[in-house]
């Protein structure tokens, strides 16, 4: 999904000749990559971030709104900090720049179909960065809360992202932030916690 034709032309050429693969459809917009979607039900979406009609952003979102079951990977020129943490926030299971070599594009689509988390070196670099960051305040925000919860109740990742409609890349960004936020490194020790503070009730 990408509003440059050659782009776009270049990648369903590319992705189609990989032994496999099946390009199903493709589309120039933010609206149509999710109208396409639906129709077509494809098990992964290789999406550009900045197209007309709300972007790829807005389209992840309708993507998870929906609850299709597509995974989408992001493939786009942009890796800046609101841009990365905005798609993964939003759903995206991968995020790779357009300057990845050939082989690191099929390798993603092929991850992003088997659920696996995708990102290359330097979107994972200021994901990191983000996370760490001091200015983040040390409450959590009340997606962070419902996570919690949910990992309090015994939901694996997995189970965590359908229920909340994110992809398990999602869920395991959230679970970061909320580790960095209680000052904890695994799940149980971030539900002790959650309950010692009176997150969790």
């Amino acid at each position: 999904m990408d509003d440059h034709p050659v782009v776009r032309d270049g990648i369903c050429s590319l992705l189609g000749a990989v032994p496999g693969f099946e390009v199903v459809g493709d589309a120039d917009s933010g609206p149509a990559a999710v109208a396409r979607a639906r129709e077509l039900d494809p098990d992964v979406v290789v999406m550009d971030l900045r197209m007309p009609g709300g972007g790829g952003v807005e389209a992840l979102r309708e993507i998870r709104r929906f609850g299709l079951r597509a995974q989408v990977l992001v493939l786009t020129t942009y890796d800046t900090d609101s841009d990365t943490v905005a798609a993964i926030e939003a759903g995206a299971s991968g995020y790779l720049l357009k300057d990845s070599p050939t082989e690191a594009l099929v390798a993603g689509v092929r991850a992003t179909a088997a659920g696996e988390t995708v990102l290359s070196p330097t979107v994972m670099a200021r994901l990191a960065s983000h996370v760490r960051s001091p200015a983040r305040s040390g409450a959590l925000t009340a997606r962070e809360r419902e996570v919690l919860v949910l990992v309090a109740r015994g939901r694996s990742n997995r189970l965590v992202a359908e229920e909340l409609f994110v992809s398990e890349a999602t869920v395991k960004t959230h679970l970061v932030r909320i580790y960095e936020k209680l000052g904890v490194t695994d799940r149980a020790a971030a539900v002790a916690a959650g309950y010692q503070r009176g997150i969790l009730g």
